[in-house]
């Protein structure tokens, strides 16, 4: 995501890994330079319940407006293509804004 380095948007993950060890070298290896916040050690976290994550990965791609502009419930292979023409989109409608 080094293309999108100082837009106006933000990545978040959320974790539910037993072992806080094994997120923290899972992240130093994927080289995940984005917040990430263990969930409990659960797929039913308190983060995961309130969204209602069914599958992991899940990914959502939220609007300035705090609206929900995409999902995806990829599983082992999110379709990162997709969401990524998302956050294009709506970099383009705020640009257009100003």
């Amino acid at each position: 995501m080094k293309r999108l380095a100082g837009k106006p948007f933000a990545l978040l993950g959320v974790n539910s890994d037993e072992d806080r060890k094994v997120l923290r070298t899972v992240i130093a290896r994927e080289k995940i330079v984005w917040r990430s916040w263990f969930d409990g050690g659960s797929p039913e976290g308190p983060i995961s319940t309130r969204w209602q994550v069914s599958s992991w990965p899940t990914l959502y791609v939220i609007d300035g407006k705090g609206i929900v502009r995409h999902v995806d419930e990829g599983g082992a292979e999110l379709n990162i293509k997709a969401a990524e023409a998302v956050v294009d989109r709506l970099l383009r409608e705020q640009a257009s804004k100003r």
